[in-house]
């Protein structure tokens, strides 16, 4: 049920991402794959936005309310837990259903009943391509859809907010020098393009999105394994230097079986070491990690290699439909953390640069060699 407010956000935005979901959805089925889902229609994905929307912006008990829908119905899903009586889709029930459903992993079931959108109860396991809309935060909703593996991160498709609307363009992908990071976060496919053949692009994905959880703002630099020419661009001695350097998710990844990495056991060890790594993160200066993750320091402070130019422009992009590349200074992107890794990346082009911002902005810099600059590909889109 609408309510009286309505969200014009949500009208702009459902036509836009039905056809995106469409269009995945066809391709997906082109390639062979068994689609279990149900996309919605545009006015059923509006009414969804609209009551998420208005249900954001209530406190129940002085709490917001953090909630995640999934638009499709019981028999779609394993084991659902069914209300007797479905709730009416309004901002209120919403509300106050939200503290059940606050742990991750756990989203309202939302499908038709008596000729309108109810909430039937919740459900844990969600079908590859499922429309699944989260609150993220008051006036902030993401829409997303299941890649298909148990432990990956969602795909972003839209991010709702105020009434700014973002859709994600899957094609840039496709565009040259797009890193591994961003391909993957913007895959349809799965599981291969969220876990590559070594699972790499996984870990880097799950280090994005613990650097950002902090909130302090971080900076990674990916370095090549058995090279030190990194260290000619840091400030020595280095103050939080490991020795020898830490080898557990360097460890963990080097077990190659698949039998191996579903285990449970060994899914959780690599969250634990995830939100380590994570963790230093937050520390002022940047960490170090090797491209085959080995952690080699953290509080390291950049400084421009002896002889290289200081970097004064940039190209930075931003994986949504109607973006544009544009060439600014790095200074435009943020502070002294930006400006750094945008100068290291430049002076050190075989590496990469994780820059998460206090405000929940994040920016990967990798060296381009089609503009022979570093490009900046702004990525919190896709991390929310």
């Amino acid at each position: 049920m609408m309510t009286n407010h309505g969200y014009a956000a949500a009208r702009l935005a459902a036509p836009r991402i039905w056809t995106h979901f469409s269009q995945h959805l066809d391709a997906a089925r082109e390639r062979g794959r068994v689609v279990e889902a149900l996309l919605p229609d545009p006015r059923d994905i509006e009414v969804v936005i609209d009551a998420a929307f208005w249900a954001s912006l209530r406190r129940e008990e002085g709490y917001v309310p953090k909630i995640s829908l999934a638009v499709l119905p019981p028999e779609r899903t394993e084991n659902p837990l069914r209300f007797e009586r479905p709730l009416p889709l309004t901002p209120p029930s919403l509300a106050k259903v939200a503290p059940a459903v606050e742990r991750a992993g756990i989203h309202l079931g939302v499908w038709h009943e008596g000729g309108e959108l109810c909430v039937w109860g919740t459900l844990r396991a969600i079908p590859t391509f499922a429309f699944v809309l989260e609150v993220a935060a008051p006036g902030l909703l993401v829409v997303k859809h299941h890649r298909g593996d148990e432990w990956g991160k969602f795909v972003n498709v839209a991010v709702l907010e105020g009434d700014s609307v973002k859709v994600v363009d899957a094609r840039a992908s496709n565009l040259p020098d797009c890193p591994p990071l961003l391909s993957s976060l913007l895959g349809f496919d799965s599981p291969g393009s969220w876990t590559g053949a070594d699972g790499s692009v996984n870990v880097l994905v799950q280090l994005a999105v613990s650097m950002r959880a902090h909130g302090r703002g971080g900076l990674l630099l990916v370095v090549p394994r058995g090279s030190d020419a990194w260290r000619e661009s840091i400030v020595q001695p280095v103050l939080y230097r490991l020795n020898p350097p830490f080898a557990e998710l360097a460890d963990l990844m080097r077990q190659e079986s698949q039998d191996v990495r579903q285990h449970q056991h060994w899914q959780e060890a690599l969250a634990k070491v995830i939100d380590t790594i994570g963790g230093v993160t937050a520390v002022d200066g940047a960490t170090v990690m090797t491209d085959d993750f080995e952690l080699l320091a953290f509080g390291a402070k950049i400084a421009r290699r002896r002889g290289a130019p200081p970097v004064e422009r940039l190209t930075v992009t931003e994986p949504i439909e109607g973006g544009t590349a544009d060439v600014v200074h790095p200074m435009a992107l943020g502070g002294t953390r930006h400006l750094s890794a945008a100068q290291f990346v430049q002076d050190q082009r075989d590496t990469t640069a994780f820059v998460a911002s206090q405000d929940g902005r994040f920016t990967v810099f990798a060296w381009s060699p089609c503009e022979e600059m570093v490009h900046a590909h702004r990525v919190e889109t896709l991390l929310l």
